[in-house]
């Protein structure tokens, strides 16, 4: 009789365990499937930025609908306690590109992407902490995206997680644009200088 209730007691408690582990399974599943839901529901939208913009060419920037600021002011906001004074010369130098000289091919490092797709940096100098990310569309219109710090100690930006991540965003983030001009979602107007059309960008979009 004792063994028959031992017995029992080991197969309640191993049913119970079970009965918890698929608990545990369902409940992990439903919270990476919401998870999943609320980054796929994140949306993002090209803006231009006035202010940066001007009548030789026009500044735009990502905008994450949900937080309502651009990976711009991001930028800005992470890097401002340490790299002020650059990011001031930042600003700057693309509001000159807006209202006086265009985004001219000297002002930027090339080939920041893959082949053909628009990405580079804005332009700095040797001893510079900032790497601002782009996409450039000739002379008269821009595309900012992220950035962030580039230690002395890297050569490529692949050797920095934050800059990889940056990066590679914005290598998405073109060949999204470009097929949308393809398709006709998408189109140049006011002489190159601004795009209309579909302009907003779900998190899944980017799969």
């Amino acid at each position: 009789m004792l063994i028959f209730a031992r017995s029992k007691q080991l197969e309640l408690s191993s049913f119970f365990k079970e009965s918890n582990i698929f608990l545990t399974i369902k409940l992990t599943y439903k919270l990476n499937a919401y998870i999943c839901k609320l980054i796929l529901d994140m949306k993002y939208k090209i803006i231009k930025l006035g202010s940066l913009s001007g009548n030789s060419a026009s500044i735009y920037a990502l905008l994450d609908v949900e937080k309502q600021k651009t990976s711009f002011e991001i930028f800005l906001e992470e890097n401002k306690s340490l790299f002020l004074s650059e990011l001031k010369d930042i600003n700057s130098r693309l509001r000159t590109i807006g209202h006086k000289t265009g985004a001219r091919e000297q002002f930027f490092k090339l080939d920041e992407g893959f082949p053909g797709d628009g990405v580079c940096a804005l332009y700095d100098n040797p001893d510079s902490n900032l790497r601002l990310y782009c996409i450039r569309y000739g002379a008269s219109l821009v595309v900012l995206g992220g950035g962030g710090h580039k230690p002395k100690s890297i050569r490529k930006l692949q050797q920095d997680p934050k800059l990889k991540e940056e990066n590679y965003f914005l290598r998405k983030l073109s060949a999204l644009i470009t097929t949308r001009i393809k398709e006709g979602e998408i189109k140049y107007t006011n002489e190159g200088k601004d795009l209309e059309g579909n302009l907003e960008f779900n998190e899944g979009d980017y799969e």
